[in-house]
């Protein structure tokens, strides 16, 4: 009877887990496919017994092994310790086909624990699969040993991958680490305190990262942890999120990214779409877009430096790239920093003669600390309008080439551009911030229709009044 009603809903959780995005994600759907086995993973049960329900298999990394195309392993509950390479990794001997996917997950409400230890490369080797599905598992180190990374893929390129409601935490370097990869989902999980960074890898040799959503995820506090210690460890700037050079697309939805010793959210992939995200006090830059046809929409960015008012290169907002011609967008963001000395957004400081395209709109620029306005290049073609700029102690807002714009010329950037207060309910350093606007606030019923977002960062319906708002939150 235990069989038949986890068989069933088994079913019911792949029907209800189906994602949409508005990425060509259609190679990583799971499609109706025949019922394959089903078999399980116990503490208490023997790598000698068939993987029954009532004679479990002991462990996952050989429950991993025994696995065909349509085929599911759910691991039950408990605490599963991983010291050996590579028999205590999950390992899928085979891959799985468009019409029978592989599944492994831990069972329905009683979430696995898989904790590494005796510096064990990995929990999950995904390298040169397809069609996997990875859902329900907690990762992390035990208490404390030496445990490199959660999932990885390297070597060998991997494909149609959909990793779901897993909490990884406390491991020494990559939460998730993927060379090159075509078709990944990786929805509604935790990936924090982790020493390298919580998703990325190296630049790959296939196109490193295609058609891939990050969807209603926390990435947060990469390098607040190391081999049993609050970290910093020795790896420089661990980001929530940072890839090399990809093809993309990527996007980024509903995800979270804070706290990090590294950058939030840091993408050299073509093709980036962040949007409905908030970027909160990471150490380093906020947002980092490198890649032609990037988007940042209705996102939330603050609290650069996490507490720490020392005068830093880092910046809420980098645009640069080496690739001419590049397309760049900033719609309905919110970027509040504290800090100052520095540029609040800088674009192609690095490479001021190469030209790219840079569109601005609905967006909130405030800049409370000294100095702080925004950089950018002479030979970027800017669009800029129906934005708010707020920067008391700057001598200037924004530099364009020999163009200087300060409080009294800024509305001449272009049309609907404005300077004042914006009235934040709660702006914040450090801490969690609330970044609606109050009554009165010049951003709203103040913003453009034209290519704007029909909801905001919350969700709710753009627009609430007689035009639409500047910024992430619609009043």
């Amino acid at each position: 009877m235990r069989v038949y009603k986890l068989i069933i809903l088994l079913f019911l959780s792949f029907l209800m887990g189906q994602s949409s995005c508005s990425i060509c994600m259609g190679s990583t759907q799971v499609s109706n496919q025949p019922s394959g086995n089903v078999y399980y993973v116990s503490p208490t049960g023997s790598n000698s017994n068939p993987g029954t329900l009532d004679r479990p298999w002991a462990t996952p990394g050989y429950g991993s092994r025994q696995l065909r195309p349509g085929d599911t392993l759910i691991i039950l509950g408990g605490r599963y310790i991983l010291s050996q390479y590579d028999d205590d990794i999950i390992v899928p001997q085979y891959s799985g086909n468009p019409n029978a996917w592989i599944t492994i997950k831990g069972e329905e409400g009683d979430r696995p624990v898989l904790a590494g230890r005796d510096n064990l490369l990995t929990a999950i080797d995904l390298s040169g699969k397809s069609y996997i599905r990875i859902e329900n598992l907690e990762i992390t180190s035990d208490n404390g040993a030496q445990f490199r990374d959660g999932i990885e893929a390297l070597g060998e390129s991997i494909s149609n991958i959909v990793i779901k409601n897993v909490y990884i935490h406390h491991i020494d370097e990559f939460g998730i680490n993927i060379e090159d990869v075509n078709g990944l989902q990786i929805i509604d999980s935790q990936i924090t305190h982790c020493g390298f960074g919580a998703i990325g890898g190296p630049e790959g040799d296939e196109g490193g990262w295609r058609n891939v959503l990050i969807r209603g995820c926390s990435l947060s506090y990469s390098g607040h942890y190391y081999q049993g210690t609050p970290g910093p460890g020795p790896y420089d700037r661990p980001d929530g999120f940072g890839i090399e050079a990809s093809n993309g697309p990527i996007e980024i939805a509903y995800t979270i990214a804070e706290h990090n010793r590294g950058d939030g959210l840091d993408s050299k992939s073509a093709n980036t779409y962040i949007h409905h995200c908030i970027v909160a006090n990471n150490s380093c830059d906020g947002v980092k877009l490198w890649g032609d046809n990037s988007k940042i929409e209705n996102t939330l960015i603050y609290g650069r430096g996490d507490g720490d008012t020392s005068e830093t290169p880092w910046s809420p907002i980098v645009i640069s790239t080496e690739t001419s011609n590049s397309r760049f967008e900033i719609i309905n963001v919110t970027v509040d920093d504290f800090v100052g000395r520095n540029y609040l957004m800088h674009v192609q400081y690095d490479y001021p003669s190469t030209p790219v395209n840079l569109t601005l709109r609905n967006t909130i620029f405030r800049g409370v600390g000294e100095n702080s306005p925004i950089f950018i290049s002479a030979r970027t073609n800017l669009t800029a309008d129906h934005n708010l700029f707020y920067m008391p102690n700057s001598e200037f807002i924004l530099v364009h080439g020999d163009i200087v714009y300060n409080a009294s010329n800024i509305n001449s950037l272009g049309s609907g551009n404005l300077y004042g207060d914006p009235l934040f309910v709660n702006p914040a350093f450090g801490t969690a911030g609330d970044y609606h606007l109050k009554n009165g606030s010049p951003a709203i019923d103040s913003g453009s229709p034209t290519n704007a977002p029909l909801d905001d960062l919350d969700k709710n319906p753009r627009p609430q009044g007689s035009g639409f708002d500047i910024g992430a939150y619609e009043r």
